[in-house]
């Protein structure tokens, strides 16, 4: 389902889509960010996919249009390799709160946070390989 209007919100940090059918949903920039459909966060298979780590502060620094079936943010962490498509944004906004709550609980059981880790030398930690 293609939405009628895609809004960023710089300030509140959430992506708001917009449906013909009256539905609108608001998307946090941290929850695109951990769910990005990217192989580096998802892998090239079941069981590959690389738990995102410390993505509570991210923003989009711009949202730019693929073609007419997909937007490909640029994440603030550097990470714009992901392709949006509307099929799987929609996919996103009817399952937010079970995939935000599968992702937590995957957060809980790695004993990792939302929250950014600093190292003993005091560079920030990067989860996608970046640095």
């Amino acid at each position: 389902m293609i939405p009628t209007n895609v809004v960023m919100h710089q300030q509140s940090k959430v992506l708001e889509l917009s449906y013909e059918n009256g539905n609108a949903y608001r998307l946090p920039f941290e929850f695109l960010r951990v769910l990005s459909p990217s192989a580096e966060v998802r892998g090239h298979g079941p069981g590959q996919e690389t738990l995102q780590t410390g993505k509570r502060d991210v923003g989009i620094n711009e949202l730019e249009p693929v073609g007419h079936y997909a937007i490909r943010p640029m994440f603030s962490d550097g990470h714009d390799s992901g392709l949006f498509s509307w099929e799987y944004l929609y996919f996103l906004c009817e399952n937010q709160d079970a995939l935000w709550n599968d992702y937590l609980d995957k957060l809980k059981q790695a004993g990792a946070s939302r929250d950014i880790a600093t190292t003993q030398t005091g560079h920030e930690g990067h989860s996608c390989g970046n640095k």
